[in-house]
């Protein structure tokens, strides 16, 4: 019979001092990915849609919102639709397509997975500009009051998402 493995505190030290080495370093990454991101109130972002019908970010005002660019031609957008489509079917939310083609492709690139988001289509990037995203995916937490909580680059999860719009709505 085998005894069991007992780790010594140093052992449990070391590995706690690594994960907050770790921890520290996903910090640093995000916040270089996001660094010339949008803060504070968020930036002018009227519109017309894809379908026609024009939207305002002022619209969202009210409760917590989200801000999502992605891209037609961006794999981690497409790994990421299945999470942004479950929190859109609860949250107010605007969604842009950054250089993504016309109408036409964007409809034909969301209705292949079956989804059916409203859509501004950023043809030449003068929104995501404005907005300060410089990479897709990016999605901007707004609180109520329409101010950015939360602004994340690259792939996040749905759970991570309604955290930061949980978080927003606490006013944190």
């Amino acid at each position: 019979m085998s005894s069991p493995v007992r780790f010594s505190p140093r052992w449990w030290l070391r590995l706690v001092a690594e994960l907050l080495l770790f921890l520290v370093f996903l910090l640093a990454l995000e916040w270089f990915m996001t660094r010339h991101a949008a803060r504070g109130p968020a930036p002018a972002l009227a519109a017309m849609q894809t379908d026609g019908r024009g939207v305002d970010v002022r619209s969202l005002q009210g409760r917590p919102a989200l801000v999502y660019f992605w891209a037609t031609w961006c794999p981690v957008c497409t790994a990421q639709q299945s999470a942004i489509d479950g929190v859109l079917a609860d949250t107010p939310a605007i969604t842009v397509a950054m250089r993504s083609g016309g109408a036409a492709e964007i409809h034909g690139y969301l209705a292949k997975d079956g989804l059916n988001w409203p859509v501004i289509d950023d043809a030449d990037g003068a929104i995501s500009m404005r907005w300060g995203v410089s990479g897709v995916p990016a999605a901007f937490i707004l609180d109520a009051d329409g101010r950015i909580r939360f602004v994340t680059r690259g792939y996040t999860t749905g759970l991570g998402l309604r955290a930061r719009l949980w978080l927003a709505g606490l006013g944190v």
